[in-house]
């Protein structure tokens, strides 16, 4: 590798600078690099450990693992598994509608594992590839231009300002990207009824790890159980965080232990309202997802819900599809000229259908599902559809096919597979 690959300072030079060091982020930084492509990831935070970070490991991101030789190790994180979601019916029933085990995928079940270890076990498998370089504490604040195109990053860390210069710039940095602002991409907005509240409530209570929230007194609550605590979403009324912070932390004890009467006991170890981070639910995509020198993936070129738990999978499989069809032409040399925007935009072509289908199907759970929750008026699954999946237990595949699988997956290039990964 050439000094003039590695980003010492201003004026530092490599052929990607991926920009967040999400799902996203990563995989497509391994994938470069694996493909013998210079490639630098940009993370403002010296961990990946943030509370907002989804846990959800869906089939194909399983499956990309093992091919990637990663899904032993990534097997030894401590994680569970979620293999079927039910729904209560009008009388509490409940009702399986998505059966992840009827699917024909090498790994038919949703592993929850925190996302810190995920992110650790991609950063830590690129970094052998002698292409890689992961900076931490770079926080990239705009984009440096020749002329119309965009030729790199501006970033701050504690040791002060520079630059990194590149042939391309993915952003992958999140909905409130920094590099999708500053080039200016519009986006399509999608109204969302409710905002996410999340805090951590220690316990050594065993509580399953469920997809499917729990009701009750217009709040819904959804638990993901980690070594010594539960971490647990709150979904409320957009709007409602100033009042819910007004109210304080007693009443916000009291609502979850209504909800779920099972962890009242621990509540009090949620110290206070400083504890508690607001998440402003976004849904939206963007028109164009490039501009010339630049590529914007994952939740910076749509914004997903909670909701299913899909959007880390799509971030990952649009890193996939990118990596497929840039990969080569960046190696090569053909992003040193003129900027080939009609290759560029392949990837939005490609992933645009699976993006739209995901998150019109979100909007439709939002409708049904969480907007009668939180009006208290959720009166459970329909007797005619209830007695259906019953009925007709086969017909939770098709659930299982769009939340585990998703649209046109994607899978990883010849060049980048590694054995060993396990079965």
């Amino acid at each position: 590798m050439t000094t003039d690959e590695h980003p010492s300072g201003p004026g530092g030079r490599t052929t990607c600078a991926i920009v967040g060091g999400g799902p996203a982020g990563l995989m497509l930084g391994l994938l470069l690099a694996r493909a013998g492509v210079h490639v630098t990831v940009l993370e403002r935070h010296a961990d990946f450990l943030r509370d907002f970070r989804g846990d959800t490991v869906h089939p194909t991101t399983l499956a990309a693992l093992e091919d990637l030789g990663l899904l032993d190790r990534f097997l030894a994180l401590p994680h569970s598994r979620v293999e079927q979601v039910a729904t209560p019916d009008a009388a509490g029933r409940p009702v399986v509608v998505s059966d992840l085990t009827r699917l024909r995928v090498r790994h038919p079940y949703i592993a929850m594992v925190p996302q810190w270890d995920f992110l650790d076990l991609l950063a830590d498998a690129a970094q052998a590839e002698g292409t890689f370089t992961l900076l931490r504490e770079h926080e990239v604040t705009g984009v440096v231009r020749t002329g119309a195109r965009v030729t790199g990053v501006a970033y701050a860390t504690p040791d002060g300002a520079g630059e990194l210069h590149a042939d391309l710039v993915v952003a992958c940095d999140g909905r409130w990207s920094v590099v999708r602002r500053a080039t200016g991409l519009r986006s399509r907005r999608f109204p969302v009824p409710f905002d996410v509240w999340w805090f951590k409530v220690p316990t050594s209570r065993p509580v399953g790890a469920s997809l499917v929230p729990r009701i009750g007194h217009g709040r819904a609550l959804i638990t993901i159980p980690r070594e010594g605590y539960l971490q647990m979403a709150l979904l409320g009324r957009k709007g409602e965080d100033d009042a819910l912070r007004a109210r304080g932390i007693e009443a916000l004890r009291a609502e979850v232990a209504t909800i779920m009467p099972t962890v009242a006991d621990d509540l009090d170890r949620l110290a206070s309202m400083d504890d508690v981070k607001h998440l402003d639910v976004r849904l939206e995509r963007l028109r164009r997802w490039s501009a010339p020198g630049v590529l914007c993936l994952g939740d910076a070129a749509h914004a997903m819900s909670p909701v299913g738990g899909v959007g880390i999978n799509l971030a990952i499989q649009d890193a996939i599809a990118a990596a497929r069809l840039l990969a080569v032409p960046l190696r090569d040399g053909r992003f040193r000229g003129r900027f080939p925007t009609r290759l560029v935009a392949r990837v939005q072509a490609r992933r645009r259908l699976p993006t739209a289908v995901l998150q019109n199907l979100q909007r439709v759970m939002h409708a049904r599902a969480i907007v009668p929750a939180l009006n208290g008026d959720d009166q459970g699954m329909p007797d005619g559809a209830a007695r259906l999946f019953r009925r007709f237990p086969a017909l939770s595949v098709l659930p299982a096919l769009l939340i585990g699988v998703g649209p046109r997956p994607e899978r990883i290039p010849s060049w980048a597979v590694r054995a060993g990964g396990g079965a």
